[in-house]
């Protein structure tokens, strides 16, 4: 018996051995057990863990390390073996079984992957970008032998573990007649195949050096690893590197390195990626009994940054975020806290928007200017060299479970802007393009910022006169602050000192926490504080909600009737939001007055600030939800009415005569009428029939 075929049975039996031996620290059989769970289900794959294998049985884990491709085939063969003495029928029916192994000690970096890595068994981890759709592979060739005395029938490649690889090749000579003359024949519908997909893994953008453009790799699937995963997906892919021809002719010597999934294990845990130590664990205790936590982290954010204390206390709350929340029925509500900053120039926003992206454990940062609808969410693609359509996963499905930080939010096309209205309200990504229809997870907190529509932020015009974007994205924030640069002596000259030693001296401006420890608190509090709402807040954020709409109601009847809705549930939504995040800053597992008190304070920042109606001086919600105030609805809805009346008798009604009426009947000012004269004429509610004259749409 030679050397190599002893030490191949001495692989399978090694191996059988751990199957049949391994215990775990309860003492169960574990390989047993997970053998009769895959008979139980059907199943022709048995996963390993690598960690258990080495412990077994050092050199075989090395020796499946080195040479994958052998030793696989030989721990199919004694996994089928083992199947055969329990259940024969079963394995002749399944005829192939594959060992899964999951858990290598060592990740490789997509960018890292060389050629001396041909045909070893690695571990990679990334993001899908892209997923061709299923196709079948032929693994067995059936030929025929046409020829006088023998046309017989059989497989090729004719030994039982070699299978197709790049190309079909006919045989030379027939393994039934042993004869080279006559015809082969391939008979495609008795040939052999397997179900086969390829994905384009990608790094995650974590992982990326700065400056340079994110790697990846091609991933081959086959069998029962099609389509487990789907675009956008955060994945840990174990398989052997293997290297495929590029050239047009097969004389090339250019290949292309790509790898053969063995196993793919998906992220189900947002955040799964970053482990936590037990050494990491006691550090994130003990700062979370600091009293002085929460302005810790705070300033942590930004620090070379002067003042901006709110801003920075709504980017802490949304590192944290509030808790997801899915009924029976599948109601989803969101917990992502979304921001919007709109200010003059040179007031640090970029600046805030980096620093953020420093400290998030997961952040994805795109330009509104340089970014499209398909960029933002997910595309189809035709593939040039087959034709085939398949999805690629944009900044938001890249950003799931995370943070997409999204600049010059106001240089966005409108077009590409409403595609990400889904993504924030559902949390998901719709496409239906080429023939291809899904939906991908965009879990992702939206950290937005813009310059105002005039260069510079006019306090005397309400909030959406002052930026060029539309209602139904603005109502989707949960806080919106308007950064002003503002003139004042004392503030001047204190942000003139900061500047200049920042400049000065640098490395004095260290955080308060270290950035890696604070990405690994976030992930703690994110993964393990579920703060309820005690009955104390809950009295409190009812009584504001309430006192404020109560407080409009009241106004309103001193008035005659309709009054502006100062609040709404969206808002008291949010409220909940910056409570519950609020609370995991210090790792509590209750809300309490404190915590709401907070959200309350920034909510009311956030309503004088946008939803402040700069005639009646009173909060009105209508200014974000629907773009105008509540008295500029009232006099559009009289434009309306008082055109009809004008109408009845005569096609269309002159300008000047409709300004009148107004200015006279109702006592409004006259820019006032013709401002809303303009309004209602763009939203199509009347129509100018001839030069200066309206009629009803």
């Amino acid at each position: 018996m030679s050397k190599e075929l002893s030490q191949q049975i001495s692989y399978g039996d090694k191996f059988k051995d751990f199957l049949r031996n391994y215990r775990d620290s309860t003492g169960i059989f574990k390989y047993v057990e997970r053998i009769h769970r895959m008979m139980n289900m059907d199943m022709s794959s048995l996963n390993i863990d690598y960690p258990d294998l080495y412990r077994y049985n050092t050199t075989l884990a090395e020796a499946l390390v080195d040479n994958p491709d052998d030793i696989l085939i030989q721990f199919g063969d004694a996994l089928k073996d083992l199947v055969s003495s329990e259940d024969p029928s079963y394995a002749e029916k399944k005829g192939k079984f594959h060992i899964r192994v999951y858990g290598l000690f060592d990740t490789i970096k997509i960018r890292e992957i060389r050629t001396s890595h041909a045909g070893k068994l690695i571990q990679v981890e990334g993001i899908i970008t892209r997923m061709h759709p299923i196709r079948s592979k032929m693994i067995k060739a059936t030929f025929r032998h046409e020829k006088e005395g023998c046309n017989a029938e059989f497989y090729w490649p004719s030994e039982e573990n070699e299978y197709i690889e790049d190309k079909i090749e006919k045989p030379t000579i027939c393994p039934v007649c042993g004869e080279a003359g006559g015809k082969f024949t391939l008979i495609k519908g008795k040939s052999l195949y397997i179900d086969w997909q390829e994905l384009t893994v990608q790094e995650k953008p974590e992982d990326v050096p700065g400056g340079q453009m994110p790697r990846s790799t091609p991933v081959q699937l086959i069998d029962d690893l099609v389509d487990i995963a789907r675009p956008g997906d955060r994945v840990t892919i174990v398989g052997v590197v293997k290297l495929q021809q590029t050239g047009v002719t097969s004389l090339s010597p250019l290949f292309e390195i790509y790898i053969e999934a063995n196993s793919v294990k998906v992220s189900e845990k947002v955040l799964e990626e970053i482990s936590i130590t037990r050494e990491d664990e006691e550090k994130i205790l003990e700062l979370s009994k600091d009293p002085w936590i929460r302005e810790k982290i705070i300033s942590s954010i930004g620090t070379t940054i002067y003042g901006h204390w709110d801003l920075k206390e709504a980017i802490a709350l949304q590192l944290f975020g509030g808790i997801p929340k899915q009924a029976a029925d599948g109601t989803r509500i969101r917990g992502d806290i979304h921001l919007l900053f709109v200010g003059d120039p040179g007031v640090a926003k970029s600046q805030l928007l980096q620093s953020a992206a420093r400290v998030a454990p997961r952040a994805v940062f795109t330009s509104g200017k340089g970014s499209t609808a398909a960029g933002l969410t997910a595309t189809v693609v035709k593939d040039s060299r087959t034709g085939e359509y398949y999805l690629e996963a944009g900044a938001l499905v890249l950003a799931d479970g995370g943070l997409a930080i999204i600049d010059e939010f106001d240089k966005m096309r409108p077009e590409d802007r409403v595609s990400i209205h889904e993504a924030m309200e559902q949390q998901t990504i719709s496409i239906s393009k080429a023939g291809i229809v899904a939906r991908l997870n965009a879990r992702a907190s939206v950290l937005a910022a813009g310059n105002p529509k005039w260069g510079m932020y006019d306090i005397n015009k309400p909030f959406p006169d002052n930026v060029t974007l539309p209602p139904t994205i603005l109502s989707r924030f949960d806080l919106i602050f308007v950064v002003r640069d503002e003139m004042n002596k004392e503030r001047d000259q204190r942000l003139a000192r900061h500047i200049l030693d920042v400049h000065s001296d640098y490395d004095k401006f260290t955080p308060e926490i270290d950035p890696q420890l604070l990405k690994k608190y976030v992930i703690y509090a994110k993964r393990y504080v579920k703060p309820k709402l005690t009955e104390e807040a809950k009295d409190l954020i009812e009584s504001f909600f309430v006192t404020l709409r109560g407080s409009a109601l009241s106004a309103g009847n001193q008035e005659g009737g309709q009054t502006p809705v100062p609040i709404t549930a969206r808002q008291l939504e949010a409220i909940v939001r910056l409570a519950e995040a609020h609370a995991k800053v210090s790792l509590k597992n209750e809300i309490t007055e404190e915590d709401a008190e907070e959200a309350i304070r920034l909510t009311i920042s956030f309503l004088t600030s946008v939803g402040l109606d700069i005639e009646s001086n009173t909060i009105d919600i209508g200014i974000i939800t629907t773009g105008s105030s509540f008295h500029s609805r009232r006099i559009m809805s009289l434009v309306v009415d008082t055109l009809k009346r004008l109408t009845e008798d005569k096609p269309c009604a002159k300008l000047d005569d409709l300004v009148d009426e107004i200015v006279n009947t109702q006592k409004i000012q006259k820019d006032k009428v013709i401002e809303a004269i303009q309004k209602v004429h763009k939203e199509g509610l009347i129509i100018e029939t001839r030069n200066n004259c309206f009629k009803p749409a």
